[in-house]
């Protein structure tokens, strides 16, 4: 299998007869390969991170055409547990996926819906949080820390379920210096060990570990040159 997430001629709209909001998106990924995506506010970069993640249309409703195809399997065939195991995304807001009274248990809540074994679920939340810098903060509650611990918590509550595709939708515009750099080294760090990533940013001082840069602008995703990362 050359690529593990796959997307061919993917067009959306929300509402039948209404134009679509981007069209003819194909796409590939290999292991260990990392992709940006940039554009302006509203051209449907969030979008075609859910449209990616199988939760257009499984979850959220549209007029979705194309095909995308997570390890070698069409997604809209594929159980929620089985996309989950295999692909994990993160979001603009944090606050949007911690919703439990303390880190560590945010860690271990997608692990435990996945039905793995209580003694690797323990390890991987150890595991995870000892990688990402946040083995201090598994008892604290997330409302107790900063946007940027949020954010990273956030990452570490996917990481935790060793997804093989990462989709980062916009996970660095709230943070400050410091905390993105964080972001930075977690992802270059991940690419060494073969997860392949999906980056949607405003910023293309963020996309610097990127192999490859799209710009989605007027429905349509076009490469841009090395030289404008």
């Amino acid at each position: 299998m050359k690529y593990v997430l796959e997307a061919q001629d993917l067009s959306f709209s929300w509402q039948q007869n209404q134009p679509c909001l981007f069209q003819g998106v194909s796409l590939e990924l290999a292991a260990g390969e990392m992709l940006g995506i940039t554009g302006p506010s509203g051209c449907g970069k969030s979008t075609l991170c859910l449209c990616l993640s199988g939760i257009i249309p499984n979850h959220i409703s549209g007029e979705l055409a194309g095909s995308v195809r997570l390890l070698g399997k069409p997604i809209s065939e594929m159980s929620p547990a089985a996309v989950a195991s295999q692909l994990g995304i993160v979001f603009q807001d944090p606050e949007t996926q911690l919703f439990l009274p303390v880190i560590r248990n945010e860690l271990a809540f997608g692990p435990e819906n996945l039905c793995v074994d209580r003694d690797e679920i323990a390890r991987r939340v150890d595991e995870t949080a000892t990688e990402l810098g946040i083995s201090h903060l598994l008892s604290s509650a997330p409302t107790e820390i900063s946007g940027g611990q949020q954010q990273i918590a956030a990452l570490a509550s996917v990481l935790a379920m060793k997804p093989q595709v990462l989709l980062l939708d916009e996970v660095t515009s709230q943070l400050d210096r410091r905390s993105c750099q964080r972001i930075q080294e977690i992802i270059r760090q991940l690419k060494k060990q073969g997860v392949a990533i999906v980056m949607v940013e405003h910023n293309h001082n963020q996309l610097i570990h990127c192999d490859r840069v799209f710009s989605m602008e007027d429905g349509q995703l076009s490469r841009e040159e090395a030289a404008d990362v």
